[in-house]
């Protein structure tokens, strides 16, 4: 295996030079910096990174933290953190917490000493516990906002808003709003959207349902309960629960979109997949990632004053063909099948 010691007789000059020239490249001549380079090059030298970051206190690694890695919604965050890490010349490392608070506090304590800095996506830790691991360790939240920790969201409410402003333009009086994980931050921001709607639509009758799994599972379960309601719309939390609306719906013969309409929210890969594909408020997923990376590098920068600071991406709305106008009887609601 070849060492630092090889680069350095290839070079002619000391360890500590070559050592210098690879990870402090303003620090050496230049002449000197391209031999040392030409050495390394020539003998294919991979200079090891965790050790000179644990010599120099830092890592050249950042922790990415998720509630749910088979959710295609973090699946794309993560490869937006990823693109833009190894752009800036960071690994990251990438954890599951399985939407479980307790082992998320431990996989952040795990994580923070191996790593320059941690990016947390949709923690389901609670606000103190959020600050108390900003104050050791460098973090950004991603899909969360708590003050005084840096932050990259969505607009949210403006993303409900907007998929029950089409709805009524439809026709649609009654709209069904299915609820994600009792411990979602965006959830809150979503009733807030339809706060605003109802304000705004004077016949608008808006039924919030309660908590479901974000999965296609979660979406099968409320769907009963949704047409329960009288509903002629149901916007989910999520286009995974959407495709199990459709799924239940139709397996009770009543058809998306001409009986009842579905709104999904992130437009995912699997919204335009769908049988019926799905009408969806898109979230930059991707976007969202790589501008968390932009606010940790800045954090990692030397002399930077720690700030918060707070970004919020705008939504839109993709129609596509799970909604329609909305039926001029209201659809019955059939015996609940088996």
């Amino acid at each position: 295996m070849v060492t630092v010691h090889d680069v350095a007789r290839v070079a002619g000059v000391s360890i500590s030079t070559v050592s210098r020239a690879l990870a402090a490249p303003e620090r050496v001549a230049a002449a000197t910096r391209a031999r040392v380079q030409a050495a390394a090059d020539a003998l294919g030298y991979v200079p090891n990174r965790a050790a000179s970051g644990l010599r120099a206190g830092r890592t050249s690694a950042v922790g990415l933290v998720v509630p749910d890695l088979e959710n295609p919604y973090f699946a794309s965050v993560t490869k937006g953190v990823q693109a833009r890490a190894r752009a800036a010349g960071l690994a990251v490392f990438v954890v599951d917490a399985e939407e479980d608070p307790h082992l998320e506090a431990d996989l952040v304590a795990s994580l923070a000493p191996q790593t320059d800095g941690l990016l947390l996506c949709s923690p389901r830790q609670d606000d103190a516990a959020v600050r108390d691991a900003a104050g050791r360790a460098r973090v950004v939240l991603v899909n969360r906002e708590v003050a005084g920790v840096p932050s990259v969201c969505t607009d949210h409410a403006r993303g409900t808003e907007l998929a029950i402003e089409h709805l009524r333009a439809l026709g649609h009086a009654r709209v069904a709003v299915v609820g994600g994980p009792e411990r979602s931050w965006s959830q809150e921001r979503r009733a807030d959207g339809v706060r605003r709607a109802v304000e705004r639509f004077d016949d608008l009758d808006v039924v919030e349902l309660g908590a479901y799994r974000p999965h296609v599972d979660g979406g099968y379960s409320a769907a009963d309960a949704a047409v329960a309601t009288g509903a002629t719309a149901v916007l989910a939390f999520n286009d995974l629960q959407a495709l199990g609306l459709v799924r239940r719906l139709a397996g009770r013969g009543i058809r998306v979109p001409d009986d009842v309409s579905v709104v999904g929210c992130d437009d995912t890969f699997v919204a335009g997949l769908a049988a019926t594909p799905l009408t969806t408020v898109r979230t930059d997923l991707r976007g969202m990632g790589a501008t968390a990376v932009d606010l940790l590098a800045d954090l990692l920068r030397p002399g930077n004053e720690p700030e918060a600071p707070r970004v919020v991406l705008p939504a839109e709305l993709v129609v596509r063909a799970s909604t329609a106008d909305a039926p001029r009887v209201l659809v019955p609601s059939p015996a609940v099948a088996p």
